[in-house]
């Protein structure tokens, strides 16, 4: 209508150029010579506004103070109109509920009774186009929702593991029964990368680390002991778990094929005044669990069908299928990779090699007083722990064996660690 319109003000108009507008609009000429009346009186080039209610800015706030409860913010306006008349007329509830379907999206009313959560259901998200083995892993904690008998008490273990984007192998798997720290990921890692039984035939370097921010992925210790091997950390935004969809979905699929069915699953329907969970005895014990978890782990490996790979493959026979060549590492050059260094030298004395106002001593220390070394110990026991275990590396080509005993600073007794 707007070139229509500008022709008829030059003067260039004619029948032929409504003839073909209608022709291509599928509407007749009388329709569109209507339609130009109506610009030369009224200037508009399109249906003639109704009026109507808009959900406006206030009312928008009011939905989400009220969670999403239309009724009630109508009920509230309703109110507001009758303690001063100037506010103007209120539409019927229909016909509120009609402006708040029109003007808000369906993700935004989502969102508004549900949450953040709820409203990304409706959200549109984009798919990582497929790659090789080994180009990139996924890694995580999960709390387990399942109780286990752990020295006379119930308590939820944790797992931290890594998949491998492209084949969904679980190159890696480290179970704690307490709120895990570095020393899982580094555990994780370590029993990922390396392809040595018991944990190949997965593994190698990978090209990139996925993970959404936590603590223990994003300390100085991962990042030394990856940086090491040149393998970068990908830090997703935080509260995005969908930029990591594929340990996302592993974590949820661990919990509906095998939680759910152990005894001791806290996420399990209860009777009515069922209040108090399972006794303890009727648990499993950890080291049990354990070798459930590990059993399953080695049943998605090689016998489940993961959904997004190719001709009903399990992981198993897409790694094998799949041509990328795998960087291995050397096992002596992971001998420390689990183990935090403080980088400092220290020399070994009589007294053997002091730590945290500690002495540790080795076998293999004796004639080697003044040698320089450096400790390397467990990152998750604390400073003053005196169960702390370490183990001193020479600053020379081939270290030697890595189980010192311990004496106190001031005393003759020996014990081990």
């Amino acid at each position: 209508m707007a070139r229509l319109l500008a022709l008829d003000v030059r003067g260039d108009l004619s029948t032929a150029h409504v003839r073909m507008v209608a022709s291509a609009l599928g509407v007749s000429e009388r329709t569109v010579w209507n339609w130009l009346s109506a610009g030369r009186r009224e200037g508009r080039m399109g249906p003639r506004p109704r009026s109507r209610f808009v959900v406006t800015r206030e009312i928008r706030q009011q939905l989400a103070v009220w969670g999403g409860n239309v009724s009630a913010v109508h009920r509230e306006l309703v109110a507001r109109a009758v303690r001063d008349p100037l506010l103007g007329p209120v539409p019927s509830l229909s016909a509120f509920h009609r402006a708040v379907a029109r003007d808000l999206l369906v993700g935004e009313r989502a969102g508004l009774k549900g949450g953040e959560a709820a409203r990304r259901r409706y959200d549109v998200y984009g798919k990582r186009p497929r790659t090789y083995r080994n180009a990139c892993w996924e890694g995580d904690h999960k709390r387990i929702p399942v109780r286990v008998h752990l020295e006379g008490s119930a308590v939820c273990p944790w797992v931290t593991w890594f998949i491998d984007v492209a084949s969904k192998v679980i190159v890696g798997v480290a179970v704690t029964p307490h709120q895990p720290a570095r020393d899982a990921v580094l555990a994780a890692l370590r029993t990922g990368i390396s392809r040595q039984d018991p944990y190949g035939p997965f593994g190698g370097l990978p090209g990139v680390v996925r993970v959404d921010r936590g603590k223990e992925f994003l300390c100085r210790t991962v990042e030394h002991a990856l940086g090491a091997f040149a393998v970068p950390v990908d830090d997703l935004p935080a509260y995005k778990p969908y930029r990591k969809g594929t340990i996302e979905a592993l974590n949820g699929a661990v919990e509906e094929m095998l939680l759910v069915s152990l005894p001791g699953y806290t996420h399990r329907a209860r009777p009515a005044e069922a209040y108090h969970p399972d006794p303890v005895v009727d648990l499993l014990s950890y080291p049990d669990f354990v070798k459930v978890l590990l059993d399953w782990v080695a049943w998605w490996n090689t016998e489940h069908h993961p959904a997004g790979l190719d001709a009903n493959l399990t992981p198993l026979a897409a790694w094998e299928a799949d041509p990328a060549p795998v960087e291995d590492v050397a096992e002596e050059r992971l001998a420390f990779f689990a183990l935090e260094d403080d980088g400092r030298v220290r020399k070994i004395t009589t007294n053997g090699i002091s730590w945290r106002r500690r002495a540790y001593i080795a076998p293999w220390m004796a004639g080697h007083v003044g040698m320089r070394v450096r400790l390397r110990y467990l990152p998750h026991r604390a400073p003053n722990d005196p169960l702390a275990q370490t183990t001193a590396r020479r600053l020379l080509p081939h270290p030697p064996p890595l189980r010192p005993t311990r004496r106190h600073r001031r005393g003759t007794s020996h014990r081990s660690p």
